[in-house]
C-alpha cells in the first residue's frame, strides 16, 4: 500500500523558531538513536516513522554511528524515505552527525576536515540524498583544532551538503569559542544539541546563556532521561525496555530505589496536570521557550503517540516548578 501522509498533519504540532533564523523546527522530534538498527524491526521502525510525520513531526535526527550496527539507521531510513517520503522530502528536516567511532584507522573518528567530510559522504549515500537540512559536529575533539573543525562544517555548507550546521555535546567555552569563529567564516552556528532532562540539568550552568545571548538554537536529547522519565519503570524494569537490553544505553544499575521514589512523584505531580509522566517531563524542557524542541525516541507507534500530546500542556505555574524542583533536589 502508497504511503500517504494525513490531511491535517500540521494542524496540533507547534513549530518554534531555531535561534534567529528563519528556520523552524516541531515541539517535539524524532530520533533515531535508538531502535532503528538491524536488530530491530524494520515494519515496527517503519510504523514510528510514518505515525511520527502523520503527527506533526517533520525533524528526523541521525547520526552516522546510529544502529547497531554503525549506518544502519541511516540506510533504513534512506529505505523508507525512498519508498514512502520522497514526495515529503522538501516538508521534512533530515540531520545526520559525525564525531564518534565510525571506521578503522585514523580517519574514522575525532573532528578531522578529513573524517567530517568522508562521513557526512558516506552518511548521504546510506540516506539517498544530495544534502542534509542540518549537520553536527557529534563532540568536541581536543586532538584537532577548533578552526580545522569549523572549516570543515563551513566548507560542508558551501559546498551544498547541508544546509545548516549544528554542535552536539561541546561545553558553553567551546561553543563560545566555535561559535566565534563561524561567524567570521559567514556560517553562523544554527543549533546545539545537548543532552537535557529533569535528573541532568547541566546546561543550566551556562551553555543555555551562550547559546540565547548569541542566537543559536537547542534541541534537547534524552529528554525522558532514556526513558527513566516514564511510567515503563515505576513497577520495574520491563522485559522489553531499554534498561533490560544489553546493547542499550540505559543500565540496570542506575535505576536505584532513590531515583525511583523520585520517579513517583514526579507522577503524582504530572497525574495532577493531566498528563503521563514523559509528557510532563518533555513540557518541562520545553518550559520558559529557551529550548526549540525536544527529541524523543520511540520502539512503538503508542509511545509517539503519547508523546505527541504533551503539547496540549507546556505551561507550568510557579508552584509547580517549585514542586518539581523539591522532588529532584532531595
Amino acid at each position: 500500500m502508497v504511503y500517504q501522509a494525513c490531511a491535517d498533519r500540521y494542524e496540533k504540532m507547534p513549530y518554534f523558531r531555531v535561534g534567529k533564523s528563519g528556520l523552524k523546527l516541531p515541539a517535539i522530534s524524532l530520533g533515531l538513536w535508538h531502535n532503528f538498527g538491524e536488530v530491530d524491526r524494520y515494519e515496527d521502525a517503519k510504523a514510528i516513522l510514518h505515525r511520527a510525520f502523520d503527527l506533526g513531526i517533520t525533524h528526523f535526527d541521525l547520526a552516522n554511528n546510529y544502529g547497531p550496527p554503525r549506518g544502519a539507521a541511516e540506510e533504513l531510513f534512506g529505505k523508507v524515505l525512498k519508498k514512502d517520503f520522497a514526495p515529503y522530502r522538501d516538508e521534512m528536516i533530515i540531520s545526520t552527525k559525525a564525531g564518534f567511532y565510525m571506521w578503522p584507522g585514523p580517519y574514522g573518528d575525532g573532528g578531522s576536515r578529513k573524517y567530517l567530510i568522508a562521513s557526512l559522504d558516506q552518511s548521504l549515500k546510506r540516506l539517498g540524498l544530495d544534502y542534509v537540512d542540518i549537520f553536527y559536529h557529534h563532540r568536541p575533539d581536543p586532538d584537532t583544532p577548533l578552526e580545522e573543525t569549523m572549516l570543515a562544517l563551513d566548507q560542508i555548507v558551501r559546498q551544498g551538503k547541508a544546509l545548516y550546521i549544528g554542535l552536539s555535546n561541546y561545553n558553553a567555552e567551546q561553543t563560545e569559542e566555535a561559535i566565534k569563529i563561524l561567524q567570521e567564516l559567514g556560517t553562523p552556528l544554527l543549533i546545539h544539541q545537548p543532552s537535557y532532562s529533569m535528573f541532568n540539568r547541566w546546561i543550566e550552568d551556562g551553555l543555555l546563556d551562550v547559546l540565547e545571548r548569541y542566537g543559536v538554537g537547542v534541541i534537547a536529547y534524552s529528554p525522558l532521561a532514556q526513558g527513566l522519565l516514564t511510567d515503563r519503570y515505576l513497577e520495574g524494569i520491563p522485559e522489553d525496555s531499554r534498561a533490560a537490553k544489553e546493547h542499550g544505553f540505559l543500565k540496570k544499575e542506575k535505576i536505584t530505589p532513590e531515583v525511583l521514589t523520585k520517579v513517583r512523584k514526579l507522577n503524582d505531580i504530572a497525574k495532577e496536570r493531566g498528563q503521563t509522566l514523559a509528557q510532563m517531563a518533555l513540557a518541562w524542557v520545553l518550559r520558559g521557550g529557551r529550548v526549540t524542541s525536544v527529541l524523543v525516541g520511540a520502539s512503538k507507534v503508542s509511545q509517539i503517540e503519547e508523546n505527541v500530546r504533551a503539547v496540549e500542556n507546556l505551561e507550568f505555574s510557579d508552584e509547580e516548578l517549585a514542586k518539581i524542583d523539591a522532588i529532584l533536589n532531595e
